[in-house]
């Protein structure tokens, strides 16, 4: 457990000071930006592997029993990650990595498209879904370290990634924080964006691509994780 820990720990923290904050302004000053991209790709890289293989060998302590009756809930939870996650990776957005210089000198509408009209951050999003997803559907210490590691990123992610634009991109970012929102649907259900329109420019190949993955995942998960969800 000890190696679950500190694996946890040396991940998040890469992310929690120096990702987003102004050591990473330095550090890019500094490297560059191409480089400094590869060093923390490369230290992310390590920290999740290390988190996995800490995960994997783990002493087992239960802390409680899951309730078979939230398979339901779980199982949805996991297929909504699954969009978000899936269909916000296929949509270019200015949130993703390399993609924040067309803050400068493009419109605010050109900038928003499919699901970053539901959020700004869907990726993330499906990442704490189905984070949160198995944390109820685990309950040992090694799962609480791990999901709970992981949730707390990716929310942390998205609140940092905004701070992170907007100080370098404060003028277009304005706009198009404006028009969006962090938190799922919230620009949609304060008359800030349609949904509709988000519904027609997501169109159907990205859902039905997700919902392939998800079934793979599914039907897969006990020879790629060790438990048979069928």
């Amino acid at each position: 457990m000890c190696n679950l820990l500190a694996a946890s720990a040396f991940f998040l923290a890469i992310h929690f000071l120096v990702s987003g904050t102004r050591l990473r302004d330095a550090l890019v000053a500094r490297l560059g930006e191409r480089p400094y991209r590869g060093a923390f790709s490369v230290a992310s890289f390590i920290g999740l592997a290390w988190m996995i293989y800490a995960y994997r060998h783990a002493a087992t302590v239960v802390l409680s029993s899951p309730s078979p009756g939230l398979r339901p809930l779980i199982y949805t939870l996991v297929f909504v990650a699954f969009l978000l996650a899936v269909i916000g990776l296929a949509t270019p957005s200015v949130t993703g990595v390399g993609m924040e210089s067309k803050l400068t000198g493009q419109s605010t509408n050109t900038l928003i498209h499919g699901v970053t009209r539901i959020t700004r951050h869907p990726f993330l999003w499906g990442v704490a879904l189905w984070a949160v997803a198995h944390l109820l559907g685990n309950g040992d210490l090694a799962s609480l370290v791990l999901f709970g590691s992981l949730l707390l990123l990716a929310l942390a992610g998205t609140m940092s990634i905004d701070a992170k634009r907007r100080r370098t991109y404060a003028d277009g970012w304005s706009g198009f924080a404006q028009a969006t929102s962090n938190l799922p649907f919230l620009a949609i259900a304060s008359g800030r964006n349609s949904l509709a329109l988000a519904l027609r420019e997501i169109g159907i190949v990205r859902p039905l691509v997700a919902i392939l993955a998800y079934a793979l995942v599914f039907y897969f998960h006990g020879q790629l994780f060790g438990a048979s969800l069928t």
